[in-house]
């Protein structure tokens, strides 16, 4: 676990951007089972979290069209939501960051760490409009 003021501003990047932070295993399921788009942003404290998926993720709002719930976990700090949030996303490892795209509940759309790592934001951006304009 990490302390919480080291994470706050983590969260608080997203939650500030309009995302709603999922902490329980029950937070998760209501959240999915939602009808619209859902997008899931699995947080994360490292580097590339900070530097192009929480950046991409936010800058992909702008896009003409977006998701209709925008919701995020932390990897490593809530423990329940995140492991409930990728038992929905399998067949896919787990893995942070991470972009998952749902829609009524169902998994359209994943951005893995590693289509994460060496991208900068704008592609994050780009690659998540491109799902919003198919899905949403």
């Amino acid at each position: 676990m990490y302390p919480e003021e080291l994470v706050k501003p983590m969260r608080d990047e997203l939650i500030n951007a309009g995302f709603d932070a999922l902490y329980t295993a029950e937070d998760v399921e209501n959240a999915l089972a939602k009808e619209g788009t859902t997008l899931v942003m699995v947080n994360s404290v490292c580097g590339c979290a900070a530097g192009t998926a929480r950046p991409g993720a936010i800058a992909s709002l702008g896009a003409g069209k977006f998701p209709t719930h925008l919701t995020t976990v932390f990897a490593g700090v809530e423990k329940e939501s995140t492991a409930k949030a990728r038992e929905y996303m399998i067949p896919f490892p787990p893995s942070s960051p991470a972009i998952a795209l749902f829609k009524d509940g169902n998994l359209v759309h994943m951005l893995e760490r590693h289509h994460i790592e060496g991208r900068s934001a704008q592609m994050i951006a780009q690659n998540l409009a491109g799902a919003y304009d198919e899905f949403c």
